[in-house]
């Protein structure tokens, strides 16, 4: 009879024990706050924003043309033949296309700018995320979250936060 009401109590011990010692210890990082303490990081971005820039007044610089363009067609309209006033208004329109194609091949989703930003800091964070696996590999983490991208992480308790430890590393 006894041992009805034991062994349940020592299976349920168990099963608790069991879980408890298979814990899994998890950590976050804030990988934004990371790379913005690598120098490399910060000359890339630097890079990447002059380049931006000098992109985007070029393209200014073409809009002004092609406002220029219309300014003056406007004012010489009256003046033009048909046919004059056709190919002026079909130079005006494919100055404007050059200049969209233009944008979209310097801003686009696979532009320029995109693929230089692949080749400055891709690398960058390869060497991060290996920092990272090496040092919850070493310490036993099982999970180590993103703070700094949408992981869903609402709350998390500062004596988790190994930040640090990675900037350390690096």
């Amino acid at each position: 009879m006894m041992y009805r009401k034991i062994l349940p109590l020592l299976f349920g011990a168990l099963f608790f024990f069991s879980l408890s010692a298979n814990a899994q210890k998890i950590a976050f990082v804030d990988v934004q706050e990371i790379l913005e303490n690598i120098v490399e990081y910060q000359e890339a971005q630097t890079e990447l924003d002059r380049l931006a820039n000098q992109w985007r007044q070029d393209i200014a610089k073409e809009y002004d043309q092609i406002k220029g363009m219309y300014n003056r067609y406007q004012a010489e309209q009256v003046l033009l033949s048909e046919d004059a006033r056709k190919q002026r208004e079909e130079e005006i329109m494919n100055k404007e296309k050059e200049v969209r194609d233009m944008q979209r091949e310097r801003f686009g989703p696979e532009g320029q700018l995109f693929n230089r930003r692949q080749q400055l800091v891709q690398p960058i964070q390869e060497k991060v995320y290996a920092a990272i696996e090496s040092y919850a590999n070493e310490r036993g983490y099982d999970f180590i979250f993103d703070r700094s991208s949408d992981s869903g992480m609402i709350f998390s308790n500062p004596q988790y936060n190994k930040t640090e430890d990675i900037l350390r590393r690096l």
